[in-house]
């Protein structure tokens, strides 16, 4: 089954569908893992994506019932060189083309990936759709051109109510902006009382839970299309430790006064090298973004920076100089990814706990 990938500038490519049959149009970015696929294509920060693999082998140890980072992916469609048929692995279930069709997401596979990312690095990211080959590509293209891209990503992949994952160590509400499930998994690690609410809880109703600590989860999409959130982020900070990662992060600068912008074509992989700087170590981290801080903004703010990318400098880590909290461009629970940095949920866990001993009235003495 031929199928055609068409992009917004005219660009055409011819490549065997696999996976669903519907056709698809979303915003198409690459990443440069050589393995995650699944935790990628179950990540909602990708919602309304169509996502590129720059490796060219995909599928090759299947698809297996661990490894989700979401039980509804909301990724728009995959393209990929060579989509594995037959996978080897000890722990597969699926074969890739198995769980598309299953989730009903469109795969194109025979797709020069090479060409496909150096167009998206020059141009920036680009509308594009998966179509049959019979469809016109000047109609495709003319429709492209008309479509506006969702801009209630977040509120497509939040929670819609509030639910608990228990422990009996420290209470922490979680907001949902597109969580991971590697997130709570390594909060459940550390035996934390988890309380999961969806995007838009008030900062009244998040302190009625009397968390010790508030983590705000990685998301899709541009967080100024989330305002409600920079609202309740801003009531939160100073009164209880805060934690965010990736959206969450931007949404933390947002709610102190800086800014974000758009990168050209973002950053999303495995093997982003980014450094520490009150350690001056350097973390390989799994990052999946396509807004990041200005750097510019953060003058009249009370914001520290404490990590940036050495690929293009932009800014990895913030944290606020008189509350306790910090916040991470990338994701330290590294799943899909290494471990690197899988320690600042331990340094969260020390935040609660020297909040809980020093006492609200000292800290903002």
């Amino acid at each position: 089954m031929k199928k055609q990938l068409i992009l917004e500038d005219g660009t055409i490519m011819i490549g065997e569908g696999f996976g669903s049959e519907k056709e698809t149009i979303g915003e198409v970015v690459f990443t440069t893992g050589m393995t995650g696929y699944q935790e990628v294509l179950s990540d909602p920060s990708y919602c309304g994506q169509i996502v590129t693999f720059t490796y060219p082998l995909i599928g090759n140890y299947g698809i297996n019932r661990d490894d989700f980072e979401t039980i509804h992916p909301a990724v728009k469609g995959l393209i990929v060189k060579e989509a594995a048929d037959f996978p080897s692995n000890w722990r597969s279930e699926w074969s890739i083309n198995e769980y598309l069709k299953h989730r009903d997401i469109p795969g194109i596979s025979g797709v020069d990936t090479r060409k496909l990312t150096r167009i998206i690095r020059r141009y920036g990211t680009l509308k594009g759709a998966i179509v049959s080959e019979n469809e016109s590509p000047d109609r495709v293209i003319a429709r492209l051109k008309e479509t506006k891209l969702s801009t209630d990503q977040v509120k497509q992949v939040s929670v819609k109510a509030p639910f608990p994952s228990p422990g009996r160590g420290f209470r922490v509400v979680l907001m949902d902006f597109g969580m991971k499930h590697g997130i709570l998994r390594e909060l459940n690690k550390r035996n934390c009382d988890v309380v999961v609410v969806p995007y838009n809880t008030t900062a009244e109703d998040i302190l009625r839970y009397k968390p010790d600590g508030v983590m705000l989860s990685n998301g899709p999409g541009d967080p100024k299309n989330v305002p409600e959130a920079i609202e309740t982020v801003g009531k939160l900070l100073g009164k209880v430790p805060v934690f965010g990662i990736c959206l969450g992060h931007q949404l933390f600068a947002l709610a102190c006064g800086a800014d974000t912008f758009k990168l050209k074509f973002g950053h999303r992989g495995s093997n982003h090298p980014v450094k520490d700087l009150e350690t001056g170590k350097t973390a390989l981290t799994s990052q999946n973004h396509g807004f990041a801080v200005n750097e510019a903004s953060l003058e009249n703010t009370r914001l520290e920076i404490t990590h940036i990318a050495l690929n293009d400098g932009t800014i990895e880590g913030l944290k606020h100089k008189d509350y306790p909290a910090f916040t991470v461009q990338y994701h330290p629970e590294a799943s899909p990814g290494p471990e690197d940095d899988n320690s600042l949920f331990d340094r969260f866990m020390r935040m609660m706990e020297n909040y809980q001993h020093v006492g609200k009235e000292t800290l903002h003495a």
